[in-house]
């Protein structure tokens, strides 16, 4: 096998090739397929990974000689460079892009360690949390066994999910199999790392992998799943990519969080790249969270996953009580005028801090007062410097500009002429204040931002939280949770704007402890809108549905697929002009977005994605082999399209 097949590290598309080197005679025993080498490459020394051997090329000319092996380490074994190939086609992106994405950067120390011995097996662990579910049990089961279920989970209120997932983990490896879980941020996968400990019997039979163990430890723990000393890896979004072998079991947890989208090239989210190893290893997959994105429901209605969802019975055994309040009316107590809160979420707040229990406060806002206007006539406040909005920092102090931070003490309304300002929305700090005024002598956490908490103790006080910074109780649970302002995350000017609400507010509503123990969940808003509906009924599923329905109405993914191109429009035309769309392709606009850009969707049947994203990769190629001066943006199904 003298010819070696490399992917050079060179980001642009028209190289997006393996390129055939001759193996000199010293390399042969190094230059193994997966390992890191260098190449000379247009005169130039790159790095590069060695794909595959090969006994001969196709090739008429002279090849040139590896220059040098980095590492004897295969580190990207042949089932990653397939999903990495898959991922790329799916995204329009280069394999190179997709391999930085996997494998994290090289630390020669973390190479030199001698390779530990893998542990056996896990043995079965006995629960009885999956039983609350219909179909938990027979997918534990299932795992056991060696099959390779794949199941959407809808999860009760106040489920300790981390426990769910350490169940289903230790069965797979019970059948000799290997797992990757994936969670959004590291305060979910410290309460993972933690339920693993405690299930498998300490960390040496699974590692934790994200960016924020730093390059060396990082990549020390990727080496213990490539070496095959460990059959579990947990991790952040770019954890998808490990290396476990034998692989039977892939679990993303929340997949409608938007950190599993992954911000640079080519854009994967965590959810398609677990779905489409699960597809190629023929592995069991797992998609679990309160909510359930459109996607999920496509997996169900496809009959690609089944459900595992709760009885009816068991959610009003464990569910908080969930009512709501229309915050337009005036609460009986001035306090809580004050307050901004309803008399009915009042009285929850009220009663559970005399039940000892702390009460969670969901603020869709950061900051002080994130937006203000005029007292007179209600328009916006803007700097009349650069236009952006303005917002007050704190209690004392001139208004600031969001944008530019100029400082706008003589502030005249450009549309009456007033010159007082009224708060238009009002962020968890200002709120945090308020609330400690109307309940003197209680105890007022803020957790959002900079500063997020990952528990509270369980005790009488006031917890307000951003969305998704809500931390956990040192025990049972919240005794109330009171979601305010409600209309921000619904009004928002996004395609999913109904279902990342539900996700926030279900998220919210899972720390309180069940109507039994007083548990009481205030939801500020008008009763008979969709998603209020779905959280009055504890019923993810519901909404999906309904969600899904839409888009393939609308055309709107994941029922279409479609591509966004952003850059100058010149750019964009030329683009669009030299791929090679596949027959029926819509466009969408362009849309001018700001600062000389403009940005173009492109819709085509799920049955043509493949050629769209192949047509878009091809020309987003030949534009880099002319040296077009313009770079476009080039995202498939992203998560915003507004």
């Amino acid at each position: 096998m003298p010819v070696a097949r490399v992917c050079v590290d060179v980001p642009l598309p028209h190289l997006d090739r393996p390129f055939d080197y001759l193996v000199p005679a010293d390399l042969d025993a190094a230059a193994q397929p997966g390992t890191r080498v260098r190449v000379r490459f247009s005169g130039q020394l790159v790095d590069g990974w060695l794909l595959e051997r090969a006994e001969h090329t196709e090739l008429e000319r002279k090849l040139a000689f590896l220059e040098k092996v980095v590492s004897p380490e295969p580190v990207l074994r042949p089932e990653i460079i397939q999903l990495a190939r898959d991922i790329a086609g799916r995204y329009a992106g280069s394999l190179i892009d997709v391999l930085r994405l996997a494998v994290p950067p090289r630390h020669a120390a973390a190479e030199k360690a001698a390779p530990r011995e893998p542990k056996p097996p896990a043995r079965p662990v006995e629960t009885s949390g999956w039983g609350h579910y219909t179909a938990g049990q027979a997918f534990l089961r299932a795992l056991a066994d060696g099959k390779s279920p794949r199941a959407v989970w809808s999860a009760l209120p106040g489920e300790r999910w981390p426990d769910r997932v350490a169940a289903a983990v230790a069965d797979t490896l019970s059948s000799g199999r290997g797992a990757v879980v994936i969670v959004a941020d590291y305060r979910d996968l410290d309460r993972l790392d933690a339920a693993l400990t405690a299930v498998l019997g300490g960390d040496d039979r699974h590692v934790a992998l994200s960016a924020a163990l730093g390059p060396a430890e990082r990549y020390k723990r990727f080496l213990r799943a490539s070496r095959g000393e460990v059959q579990v890896v947990i991790g952040t979004r770019a954890a998808a990519f490990a290396p476990v072998r034998d692989l039977g079991l892939v679990v993303i947890w929340d997949d409608g969080d938007d950190l599993h989208a992954e911000p640079r090239s080519p854009y994967p989210h965590a959810r398609q790249v677990l779905l489409s190893r699960a597809q190629l290893t023929g592995c069991a997959a797992l998609v679990g969270g309160y909510a359930r994105t459109a996607e999920g429901q496509l997996l169900v209605e496809t009959g690609w996953a089944k459900e595992i969802t709760p009885s009816r019975e068991t959610l009003r055994v464990l569910s908080p009580r969930i009512v709501t309040a229309d915050d337009r009316q005036l609460a009986r107590d001035p306090g809580a005028v004050a307050a901004r809160l309803p008399s009915v979420a009042w009285e929850a707040a009220r009663e559970a801090m005399r039940a000892g229990a702390p009460v969670l406060i969901q603020v869709p806002r950061r900051g002080y007062v994130p937006s203000v206007a005029c007292q007179e006539c209600r328009e916006r406040a803007r700097c009349s410097r650069c236009s952006g909005p303005l917002a007050l920092p704190g209690n004392a102090g001139p208004p600031v500009c969001r944008w530019c931070a100029r400082p706008a003490a003589d502030y005249t309304c450009p549309r009456c002429g007033g010159r007082r300002l009224r708060a238009s929305v009002t962020g968890v700090r200002r709120t945090a204040e308020e609330l400690g005024r109307a309940f003197p002598g209680v105890p007022v956490r803020t957790s959002g931002g900079e500063s997020v908490l990952a528990s509270v103790p369980a005790e009488a006080s006031l917890v307000l939280a951003t969305p998704g910074a809500e931390p956990i109780v040192d025990g049972p649970g919240y005794g109330a949770v009171l979601l305010l302002d409600t209309w921000a995350m619904l009004t928002r000017a996004d395609l999913r704007a109904a279902e990342e609400a539900l996700r926030r507010w279900m998220a919210a509503a899972a720390l309180a402890v069940p109507a039994t123990k007083g548990g009481k969940v205030v939801v500020v808003a008008d009763g008979s809108l969709v998603p209020v509906q779905a959280l009055l009924r504890w019923d993810a599923a519901w909404l999906a549905e309904r969600e899904l329905a839409d888009r393939r109405a609308l055309g709107f993914p994941p029922a279409a697929r479609m591509a966004s191109l952003t850059g100058p429009p010149a750019a964009v035309a030329e683009l669009t002009e030299t791929a090679d769309l596949p027959p029926g392709t819509e466009q969408l606009g362009p849309l001018e977005i700001g600062e000389g850009s403009e940005r173009l969707l492109l819709r085509v049947r799920r049955s043509e994605a493949a050629a769209l994203a192949h047509a878009l990769h091809t020309a987003a190629g030949t534009r880099s082999a002319r040296k077009s001066a313009d770079a476009v943006r080039v995202q498939l199904d992203p998560l915003e399209l507004l």
